[in-house]
């Protein structure tokens, strides 16, 4: 069981903001890109078993930008599918799925757990 707040995840949201800026990315994509991390750390603290999420940025040619979040659970996430338009829970990776390019999982090389990642392009 987690947690009943959250852990702070200002320092990841701050760093991608200034990354992204740095490099001369839209607004609109520095906000989908925050969005998206923002679902990924809450699902690695709410569903992964950390107390603190552990963010990797990775920002290739200026033009993309790969974010992952650790987590020590080794299930892999799959999106749900429901039929009641009022459920509380359930939507983060379909929105994952449509801010960013690309979206997925993948269990760690070391350890336990799992990466959850996206990929974010910006036009040239």
């Amino acid at each position: 069981m987690c947690a009943l707040n959250p852990p702070d995840w200002s320092g990841a949201r701050e760093e991608l903001r200034a990354v992204l800026s740095s490099a001369g990315w839209p607004p609109d994509l520095i906000s989908d890109a925050e969005l998206a991390l923002h679902e990924l750390f809450v699902n690695a603290w709410k569903h992964g078993g950390n107390p603190a999420p552990t963010v990797v940025l990775v920002l290739l040619a200026d033009r993309t930008v790969r974010v992952s979040v650790a987590d020590d659970s080794p299930l892999l996430p799959e999106p749900r599918l429901s039929a009641d338009p009022y459920e509380l829970s359930g939507r983060g990776l379909h929105l994952v799925r449509s801010l960013t390019h690309r979206f997925g999982a993948a269990p760690r090389k070391r350890g336990k757990g799992k990466l959850v990642w996206f990929e974010l392009d910006c036009a040239a």
